[in-house]
């Protein structure tokens, strides 16, 4: 909606308000005509229900002028003594409506100086103030985060459930107006939309007191519109910005940098990048012996995220139901027998044992594996294999998977770029040759009309042989280089995308999708902090003791008061 529109609404509105309002503002012996005021109006709405003013501030704030509208329309209506059940279902599903009733047809209606509340109310009340409470929190402050993908693995694992401050980069006013509260796109259990599309409020931000900075971990919204399963190409969804996938990986480039990647290594304007001492960068190597790459070599090497094969040759419709879980792919080689493929845990060997199974590792010569550059390091010094390598890749000509997906472009994970974050403000060149690089956000992101017609590209139906960015854009990526779809695939990622810092890891599950009882807490990793130098160090001890402490505390001084 343009402001202008909103203006109308806005105006519309008030007008309402005051139609149905007039007349009980005089019953209640204040002036009508203060019902037509904007925000003044509300302030009288509170002073005759006896509720405090700074409720006004909630009225305005998205998501929980939900919760609390409804609230007033009740304690109103209440107020000229309608408060049957029927009362409030009516004033609710009439959208605050039931009032012109109230205030026109009704015969009962009279101005009560005093209400009374049951306890039902009181405590419903209560329910809904802690929810409104919640949702500030959530929207404003902090929320909760899982990580659902390894795309920044071993840095931050899957299964880690973060706390993501919105202050630091200034917490984002919702757009989306009409939402299910504390929900994200998506009603739990029922698992319908918990939005409405329409109206949507432009785009607004409360300043942070930080900037992002290289190598940041942040959390944003997708800007390819939303995934319902990760690394599955699927036509995407056009949601409201503040309802798109939410995604975490590091601002590797921010605004005004010029990225390239050369032989899988960062170079920011022209210098090699250098990563936080708690980031785990993996890389792709392959391991060659002519003994074979034994897996529980790696196992006690403490080498962990590859993949081993097995054969099976006695698999049936109930044994398989049973191992299936552990399984990540699975084919016939021959009559009742099967090459099955998973992660490095195998299949528990208790399991194996229980069901019979005649089951026996592939140890091929050779093994590609992610690892970090210390875990390549270890592999190569336990002398346990013929030789170990990072494997590169080379220019590909015609490659148009990798942004800006255009085959003019002939870039991929380890040769990338050059290619120039834009700033808010900046002027470039605007060409045939560069526009692959620029067009999304010039047509997506700032909402311009662009067509190119022969040599000529016009913006807005004017000829423009250059550009003026915006707003600020960043460089995404995930620390696990070759299992991560970030910037590379989709490109730049808006600043109004930007959802928050993540600062702590309250708790940690391995196995954290894989069944409750697959399930293995990581407790080194909770009660973590995110984004600091030195080894992470969790404050779980330091907590409990607090909590003890806290508890003991309170215990004497209620021994000493009774």
């Amino acid at each position: 909606m343009s402001l202008y529109e909103w203006f109308l609404l806005f105006l519309s509105f008030n007008l309402i308000i005051f139609g149905g309002s007039y007349k009980l503002f005089n019953l209640a012996g204040v002036a009508g005509w203060k019902a037509l005021i904007p925000f003044y109006n509300i302030i009288k709405y509170l002073d005759i229900i006896k509720r405090p003013r700074w409720w006004t501030i909630l009225v305005f704030i998205p998501v929980i002028n939900l919760l609390m509208i409804p609230v007033i329309w009740i304690e109103f209506i209440k107020t000229f003594n309608h408060s049957t059940k029927s009362d409030r279902i009516l004033v609710i599903i009439t959208l605050g409506l039931y009032i012109y009733y109230v205030s026109y047809v009704s015969n009962k209606t009279k101005y009560i100086d005093e209400i009374s509340f049951s306890n039902f109310e009181r405590s419903f009340g209560s329910i809904i103030f802690a929810v409104v409470i919640a949702t500030i929190v959530h929207n404003y402050i902090i929320q909760p985060f899982v990580i659902p993908t390894g795309s920044l693995e071993k840095t931050l694992r899957v299964g880690d459930f973060l706390l993501v401050s919105k202050f630091h980069y200034g917490a984002r006013i919702p757009s989306t107006v009409i939402s299910f509260p504390m929900v994200h796109d998506t009603i739990p259990i029922i698992k319908s939309r918990s939005y409405l599309k329409k109206p949507q409020l432009p785009y607004l931000r409360i300043p942070g007191f930080q900037e992002i900075k290289n190598n940041d971990i942040v959390v944003f919204n997708w800007p390819a519109d939303t995934v319902r399963k990760f690394f599955v190409k699927e036509k995407g969804v056009i949601k409201p910005i503040d309802k798109k996938s939410n995604y975490v990986k590091r601002a590797i480039g921010i605004p005004g940098d010029t990225l390239e990647i050369r032989d899988g290594l960062i170079y920011l304007n022209g210098k090699e990048n250098t990563l936080p001492d708690r980031a785990k960068p993996l890389f792709t190597y392959l391991i060659k012996s002519d003994k074979g790459v034994s897996s529980s070599k790696l196992i006690n090497l403490q080498v962990d995220g590859f993949i081993r094969k097995f054969i099976i040759r006695n698999l049936s419709t109930d044994t398989y139901a049973e191992i299936s879980k552990y399984i990540l792919n699975i084919s016939n080689t021959g009559e009742n027998e099967y090459l099955i493929y998973t992660t490095d845990k195998g299949v528990p060997v208790d399991l194996v044992r229980k069901l019979g199974l005649d089951i026996r590792e592939i140890i091929d010569n050779e093994k590609e594996l992610s690892l970090t550059y210390i875990d390549a390091i270890k592999i190569e010094n336990s002398n346990q294999f013929d030789t170990i390598y990072r494997l590169i890749e080379k220019e590909s000509p015609l490659n148009s998977i990798f942004f800006p997906n255009n085959k003019r472009f002939n870039w991929n994970n380890d040769q990338f770029g050059p290619i120039y974050i834009p700033k808010a403000g900046d002027k470039i060149d605007l060409n045939i040759n560069t526009l692959p690089l620029y067009k999304k956000i010039i047509i997506d992101y700032e909402y311009n009309d662009l067509r190119v017609v022969e040599e000529d590209i016009l913006i807005n139906g004017k000829i423009e042989n250059e550009y003026i960015f915006k707003q600020d854009y960043y460089w995404m990526m995930g620390d696990n280089r070759y299992n991560s779809e970030d910037s590379r695939v989709w490109g730049f990622v808006p600043y109004n995308h930007v959802l928050g810092k993540p600062v702590f890891i309250w708790m940690s599950i391995e196995g954290l999708f894989n069944g409750i009882e697959n399930w293995k807490f990581r407790w080194d990793r909770v009660f973590t902090t995110i984004g600091f130098n030195g080894k992470p160090r969790s404050y779980l001890p330091h907590f409990i003791i607090f909590i003890i402490a806290w508890q003991l505390f309170y215990f004497i001084k209620r021994r000493r008061n009774s």
